[in-house]
C-alpha cells in the first residue's frame, strides 16, 4: 500500500475513535441512537414516497426526485461495498462503543448517509432556506453512524459524495 492511503487509514482511524471514544455521553446517545434512522430505508422511503404522492406543486415533483435519487444512489453503494469489502469499526477496532443490533455488512461507504443526502439534496436544491435545516440534519445522521461505531468518517464522507452527486444529476434531469 502507498504511504499515502496508510497515513490515510491512520487519521480516519484516529478521528472515528476521537468521535467514538471521547464525545460519547447519555444526551448524544439517546439522540443519536433514534436520529440515525432518518437515514434508514424505512424513513428515507416513507418520506420521500409520501411527500411525492401527497404533497402539492412543486413539492411532489421535488419528492419524485428524492425518490429516485434514493434508489439509483444505491447502485453505486451496491457496488462499492462488493469492490470494497471494508470491516466495520466495531469489528476492526476492540475498544470502539456501539449499541444494539449493529450492523453487520460491509462498511464503505455508508448507505444511510448516502440516503439522506439523496433525499434531502433535492429539496435543498428546489428552496435554497432549505438548506439552514436539511443540511445540520444530513449531516447529523452522518455524524451519528461514526458516533454509534458502524463508520469511519471516510465511509460517511464517501456516502454524503455519492448521496448528493446523484441528488444532483437528477435534479439537472429534469431541468
Amino acid at each position: 500500500m502507498s504511504r499515502f492511503f496508510l497515513k490515510f487509514q491512520e487519521y480516519d482511524r484516529n478521528v472515528f475513535m476521537w468521535i467514538n471514544g471521547r464525545l460519547h455521553n447519555r444526551f448524544m446517545n439517546f439522540w443519536l441512537y433514534y436520529f440515525t434512522h432518518l437515514g434508514g430505508a424505512t424513513s428515507s422511503i416513507a418520506v420521500s414516497l409520501l411527500i411525492w404522492l401527497l404533497a402539492p406543486a412543486p413539492w411532489s415533483t421535488t419528492g419524485l426526485q428524492a425518490c429516485i435519487a434514493l434508489a439509483v444512489s444505491h447502485i453505486p453503494v451496491a457496488i462499492a461495498k462488493k469492490l470494497y469489502p471494508r470491516i466495520r469499526p466495531y469489528l476492526a477496532l476492540p475498544d470502539t462503543i456501539t449499541f444494539r443490533n449493529p450492523l453487520s455488512d460491509h462498511s464503505f461507504p455508508s448507505g444511510h448517509t448516502t440516503a439522506i443526502f439523496s433525499v434531502t439534496v433535492p429539496f435543498m436544491a428546489t428552496e435554497p432556506f432549505l438548506l439552514l435545516t436539511l443540511l445540520p440534519v444530513a449531516l447529523i445522521v452522518g455524524f451519528s453512524r461514526i458516533y454509534l461505531g458502524l463508520h469511519y468518517p471516510s465511509d460517511v464522507l464517501a456516502g454524503a459524495t455519492i448521496g448528493t452527486l446523484v441528488a444532483l444529476a437528477t435534479v439537472a434531469f429534469w431541468t
